[in-house]
């Protein structure tokens, strides 16, 4: 018996949801990322006021200086909504897995250099505690700010930042053991060249207007700390001692220049919203970058010594570069 199979093209009626079809056009096919993020913050019939905040509605874009005619112009460039950012951090974990799994089959900790070793569990461990403020921020970020395409990324990152505390913590009981970790809480505590950057996090818990916690976050500490620590102090460690902090410390490297796309892409958009968003970024970008380096000095001079100015002064020039492009740095 001869079969012969036939495929039949079906037409779709529409090719997406309505008010998808309404921003890209009624012929478009629309992403996943769109279907999951235009248009999915709720904006009108709200039952009350919160009677802890009775100025503002439950979700209110007037919690933040910034203004936008469309908060969903804040798109994220790299389309992530939960199955793709699932995803992409599936594999990025896989590979730090391998990564810390390399370091202990190989036994490259108890072979690095004592001093090497020294710098990495001073400098690098404590900044769990960074790293959680920042899963803070990022919670605050999605529950207060306005548009699923700026807080769905915020709470991601969020959640990224608390992976970082993860691998820091264990980094520290690679290269040494739970009094390692239990020092290093005491140096974010009581150590004074942690004071500045611990006052730095206490003080952007609170900050009441959620885009200046973006930019104290995510565009000053993150560009600032990241930078020195994962690639300045990264690459000294490098070059004394082996790839050895590298290998364990990859994923903060990663994190990094996948963030910083999408940090960049909202910087850009608000501030060629209007004038006033750009002269109110300017405002909070020079006052929390500073801050920041501030902070950051005595970090850097432990773990660099005399090397600490030049290495600062490089991060600087990185973070003025991606002003720059923003356009709210000449």
């Amino acid at each position: 018996m001869h079969i012969d199979l036939r495929t039949v093209n079906i037409e779709p009626l529409r090719q997406t949801f309505d008010h998808i079809a309404a921003r890209i056009g009624p012929n478009k096919p629309a992403s996943r990322y769109l279907e999951g993020t235009m248009d999915v913050q709720a904006a009108a019939n709200y039952h009350y006021r919160p009677t802890w905040d009775p100025e503002h509605e439950i979700f209110d874009a007037t919690r933040t200086a910034i203004t936008m005619k469309d908060w969903y112009a804040l798109k994220d460039p790299r389309q992530l909504y939960y199955g793709s950012y699932t995803a992409s951090r599936a594999r990025m974990q896989e590979t730090t897995e391998a990564d810390f799994e390399f370091v202990e089959t190989r036994g490259l900790a108890e072979v690095y250099d004592e001093t090497a070793r020294r710098t990495a569990l001073d400098f690098y461990i404590p900044l769990r505690h960074v790293a959680w403020g920042a899963n803070m921020n990022g919670a605050s970020m999605c529950a207060y700010g306005f548009g699923t395409a700026i807080t769905q990324p915020c709470l991601y990152q969020g959640m990224d930042q608390l992976g970082v505390a993860q691998y820091l913590t264990r980094m520290g009981l690679v290269l040494g053991d739970e009094s390692e970790v239990q020092a290093a809480k005491q140096a974010w505590m009581d150590a004074p060249q942690w004071q500045e950057l611990r006052r730095y996090v206490e003080d952007t818990l609170v900050i009441k207007d959620w885009f200046e916690m973006f930019v104290a976050q995510h565009v000053a500490l993150d560009a600032m700390l990241f930078g020195l620590a994962y690639k300045e102090v990264d690459q000294a460690l490098n070059d004394k001692a082996g790839p050895t902090v590298s290998l364990l410390t990859r994923f903060q490297t990663e994190l990094l220049e996948d963030s910083s796309k999408w940090v960049d892409a909202c910087l850009k958009t608000a501030a060629a919203e209007n004038h006033e968003n750009k002269a109110q970024l300017q405002e909070w970008i020079a006052h929390w970058r500073g801050r920041a380096a501030q902070a950051l000095q005595p970090l850097a001079q432990q773990a660099l010594g005399a090397d600490a100015d030049a290495a600062l002064a490089r991060v600087s020039a990185r973070l003025d570069a991606r002003l720059v492009k923003a356009g709210l740095l000449a």
